[in-house]
């Protein structure tokens, strides 16, 4: 078999982990054609690798140096064409080339800042401790499908928030990391210890349902600013936003957020059908 013949199977390995986290998207691929759009799949999979490094790996020396390669591979993108799979697929595309090279480096920049953040004290800081990496990867995305010009303020918020919840998830397996997904306020207000957090209870309960009260408001917030968001990003939070309500409503807020996280229901093809309208009626 040719390389040529190789790299699809490769990067369709990418593209899998993403879905792996985000099944919905699933049903969002059959409104962004992989075949006429696949920098839009490989910049989603990059996101994933981006995140995977920045949350997924417990050393923070090991985390900064897969974050330091990546550096390297998308500052000489643009001229070598890059090594990796996903890199040479985005940079096949004029789009990548019309996007500066800061935008492309600031998601990594933002990461490695924040490898060793602590437990923030309240929610407005948790937000505002996430809001770079996450805006940065929202600003990059928004360049790539709207062009430079593409106003990302909705689109930064609306991933920080999906961040959050999807931290929120992991309470239980991160109860004894230094930055938990609870903040300080939420913590001493319930009178949570770490042990707690992984046992269903009613403290755990009410601090999860406050959280995710925030949570709301924050999707809310982002609804009402302006700028277009990706048919990913849009799929991701409509879906983040429904299971936060249904979680908030239950008698174990986790195990909800935990079982709906990967299920997949009908109106998520409502959503993407949407948001692929919003998407072609922008670009044209």
């Amino acid at each position: 078999m040719s390389e040529a013949d190789e790299q699809p199977a490769v990067l369709q390995g990418f593209i899998d982990k993403w879905l792996a986290v985000q099944p919905q998207q699933r049903v969002a691929l059959a409104f962004v054609d992989g075949r006429r759009h696949p920098g839009h799949l490989a910049l989603a999979a990059l996101e994933q690798e981006l995140l995977g490094a920045a949350y997924g790996i417990r050393e923070p020396q090991v985390a900064a140096a897969k974050l330091n390669w990546w550096a390297e591979e998308l500052a000489g993108a643009a001229a070598s064409g890059g090594r990796h799979p996903l890199t040479r697929v985005l940079f096949d595309d004029e789009r990548a080339h019309a996007i500066d090279s800061e935008r492309w480096l600031a998601p990594i920049v933002a990461a490695m800042a924040q490898l060793e953040q602590g437990t923030a004290a309240d929610f407005a800081a948790q937000r505002e401790a996430a809001m770079p990496l996450h805006g940065a990867l929202a600003a990059l995305e928004t360049a790539w499908w709207y062009g430079a010009d593409a106003d990302p303020a909705r689109a930064a918020l609306l991933a920080t928030s999906n961040h959050l919840l999807h931290a929120l998830l992991r309470l239980e397996q991160d109860a004894d990391n230094d930055r938990l997904p609870l903040p300080m306020a939420q913590l001493a207000r319930h009178g949570l210890t770490r042990a707690q957090l992984r046992q269903v209870g009613a403290q755990r309960q009410q601090a999860i349902v406050a959280q995710l009260a925030d949570l709301s408001a924050s999707w809310k917030a982002a609804d009402k600013l302006d700028g277009p968001v990706s048919v990913f990003r849009a799929v991701e939070s409509r879906h983040a936003a429904r299971l936060a309500r249904a979680a908030a409503r239950a008698g174990d807020a986790l195990a909800v957020l935990q079982a709906g996280h990967s299920r997949v229901g009908p109106g998520v093809s409502w959503q993407a059908w949407r948001a692929a309208r919003a998407w072609h009626r922008l670009v044209g």
